[in-house]
């Protein structure tokens, strides 16, 4: 979809164009070894952020480096893309370890046919610059549980198998009514689909107030891929969604049960470090022109609230199970303080 359309029918999410996975015994033709990948995302998009936060989690920094785009896309050939410039630390307009100004031309660099839609996350083989997978879903299903060998010591278990079957159907049911709920609800073509798009987002926000009133974390006693998955969606609920996609009956401050559960996740390393508020109030606001055709963006709402106390561990559990925290976080990969 461009920048400034509205789509005629309900948005739909196409499956992933690239899908190649990588695995510590290479069983599926690539080989997870350190430096061999590069993972270029917007931290503006909630998809590409389930991803940085993974790698984050299970400490793959110095093992696939991180490209950051511009919150902005820019339109290329009609359609937007995105790309690096000097506000991301690419003084020339190109990453400087693919050499490459838009995301897309590691897809045609892998396929010089193609002529789908570029999406973040992109996992790009740095050798050949041809993109690997963007399927965000996988890639943090693997960097979670694949990736043996080059995980950080003391890692968590965001997938227990103990828990799998419930991780699955929680997220599920998250990602239908909610993490992709908001976009249906934004960019509904006609009053009939919006209604019921956000009748379904804030029917979920229900379901997981109550849910998360008497328990720390979505499944178990501590952060499982289901919370990596809710978090980038609750993270930019009221700074975008709220006013930007008209999800507008109530703000996420509004649940004291979910706004103390966010405010917990946002604190504990891996989640509110990897969060760029400003690139998601710019992202969203100007670069949707049909639903912000002023392009002005947003001032608020004022951050500062995620770093009040939420008292959650009064609940028990640990984010880390029996694991523990990750080391401070690369130099230039530090999103601005709050």
């Amino acid at each position: 979809m461009r920048a400034n359309e509205i789509p005629t029918e309900e948005i739909k999410r196409d499956p992933a164009a690239f899908a190649d996975r990588v695995t510590a015994d290479g069983r599926f033709g690539r080989v997870a070894e350190p430096g061999r990948y590069r993972l270029v995302v917007s931290r503006a998009c909630p998809w590409a952020h389930r991803v940085v936060i993974t790698r984050r989690l299970m400490g793959l920094e110095q093992a696939v480096s991180l490209a950051v785009t511009d919150p902005r896309q820019e339109i290329i050939e009609g359609e937007p893309h995105w790309v690096f410039t000097e506000e991301t630390g690419s003084p020339d307009g190109r990453d400087p370890v693919l050499g490459i100004h838009a995301l897309r031309e590691a897809y045609l660099a892998r396929d010089p046919g193609y002529t789908g839609g570029v999406s973040v996350p992109g996992l790009v083989d740095v050798d050949s610059g041809h993109l690997v997978s963007n399927d965000f879903d996988q890639l943090v299903r693997d960097m979670a549980t694949e990736w043996d060998g080059l995980v950080r010591d003391g890692a968590p278990d965001l997938y227990p198998r103990e828990r799998r079957e419930e991780i699955d159907a929680l997220s599920r049911e998250i990602y239908t009514d909610l993490n992709n709920g908001v976009y249906r609800a934004g960019f509904a073509p006609d009053q009939e689909h919006y209604d019921v798009a956000v009748t379904d987002v804030f029917a979920r926000l229900d379901a997981l107030e109550e849910r998360l009133t008497g328990q720390r974390y979505l499944v178990g006693d501590s952060i499982t891929e289901a919370d990596v998955k809710l978090f980038p969606t609750l993270v930019r609920f009221d700074a975008a969604y709220h006013g930007h996609f008209k999800c507008n009956i109530r703000k996420l401050t509004e649940y004291p049960a979910l706004w103390a559960y966010a405010r917990d996740l946002f604190q504990t390393p891996g989640f509110g470090d990897t969060t760029d508020l400003d690139h998601v109030r710019v992202h969203y606001y100007w670069v949707h022109s049909a639903i912000n055709p002023t392009r002005i963006v947003a001032a608020g709402p004022d951050p500062r609230g995620w770093l009040t106390a939420h008292h959650r561990e009064a609940l028990g559990g640990d984010p880390f199970g029996a694991g523990t925290a990750p080391g401070p976080v690369p130099e230039g990969e530090r999103v601005p303080e709050l």
